[in-house]
């Protein structure tokens, strides 16, 4: 099953995670066949903290992708910013 989930990046105690398209099989940093956007939880005054390609990732979800919590949490949080 191909799943959209966080791979986690960054620095000791400064998280950046990737968001990615991968295999459910596949470890949480390792192979994945697309990046699709970016979640900086550390950011901070006018640096981006949330970037994701709504056409990958409706191409992807079209495809029988599956969202993790997440992901799906974010997904909702980067609707509702860019509806205001």
């Amino acid at each position: 099953m191909v799943v959209i989930r966080l791979a986690r990046g960054g620095a000791k105690k400064r998280p950046f995670y990737n968001i990615v398209v991968a295999d459910s099989r596949c470890r949480r940093d390792g192979r994945f066949i697309e990046r699709i956007g970016f979640y900086n939880p550390m950011a901070a005054g006018n640096e981006e903290s949330l970037r994701m390609n709504s056409e990958r990732l409706a191409y992807w979800q079209g495809n029988g992708a599956q969202l993790s919590d997440t992901v799906a949490k974010l997904v909702r949080r980067g609707q509702t910013s860019a509806a205001a």
